[in-house]
């Protein structure tokens, strides 16, 4: 019975850490990212041992992350990007969460 309680609870908390590791952003302008360029529109970010993975439709880019954690959740989902003529994303702030993710 005991064994029975304990790959439960892994496999609840196998499902809590994947679901925390993957949301949604908009993007408001066409966006550069290592020399892809995704379209203004929603993708989908999946965060996993150090990288991000976006995802917008058949195209999916992979950039090296640092995630980091802030004291109070933010509000809302906020994407910083970098100066200069491209659109290229500096860091994403995960509202409703205490993540914060730097591409590196």
């Amino acid at each position: 019975m005991m064994k029975k309680m304990m790959l439960l609870i892994s496999v609840v908390s196998l499902a809590v850490a994947s679901a925390a590791s993957s949301f949604r952003v908009d993007l408001y302008q066409p966006t550069v990212i290592n020399g892809t360029t995704l379209k203004a529109g929603e993708a989908k970010v999946e965060l996993q041992d150090g990288k991000a993975v976006l995802k917008q439709g058949k195209t999916s880019v992979e950039v090296t992350v640092k995630v980091e954690t802030n004291k109070e959740k933010y509000h809302y989902t906020t994407i910083g990007y970098k100066d200069g003529s491209e659109h290229q994303i500096k860091d994403i702030c995960v509202g409703g969460t205490t993540t914060h993710i730097w591409f590196e």
